[in-house]
């Protein structure tokens, strides 16, 4: 399980409760070959996404991508969407057999061992760059809508009528 399916949990669980909001998956943005960071794309399709959604009066946005955590992307991000949102940030964190494990699922052969060796780098990276608010979620050993209903309780959305 990682964020993606995190993600759809959460989108589950606050359409159930009737809680208005988007839910966008960042690796989508610019996911291109070759691959255009340089040129912000992600930042752009962002913005014009959410202005879309902003127009048709959403107000809750659930993103998720891998370095959304990092301090520099964080304001990128909420740069991009042109408002000052109030931002919740939620680290997924797993141990390392579970890591394996989920990878192993998706992957095999040297596309696993690389990215393995790719998530082991990026984990450490993440752990240290995020800053002390954001919340770190261990999803070791539980499934997407258990950690979905923790993620859901930072933000205090369960409610539709609050932080509309």
């Amino acid at each position: 399980m990682g964020k993606s399916r995190v993600g759809l949990a959460v989108h589950a669980l606050l359409a159930e409760a009737k809680v208005r909001h988007a839910l966008i998956e960042g690796d989508n943005l610019d996911m291109a070959y070759p691959p255009t960071w340089e040129y912000g794309l992600a930042e752009l399709n962002l913005a014009a996404m959410w202005q879309n959604y902003r127009a048709l009066g959403y107000r809750r946005l659930v993103y998720t991508n891998t370095a959304s955590v990092l301090p520099e992307v964080i304001g990128e991000l909420t740069a991009a969407m042109g408002d000052t949102p109030s931002v919740t940030a939620v680290l997924l964190t797993c141990d390392d057999r579970t890591a394996r494990a989920r990878l192993a699922q998706r992957e095999n052969g040297i596309e696993l061992r690389r990215h393995i060796e790719r998530s082991m780098a990026m984990s450490r990276e993440l752990s240290a760059a995020a800053p002390s608010w954001v919340h770190v979620v261990d999803t070791t050993d539980r499934s997407p809508e258990e950690v979905a209903a923790q993620v859901v309780a930072l933000t205090g959305w369960s409610n539709p009528t609050t932080a509309e």
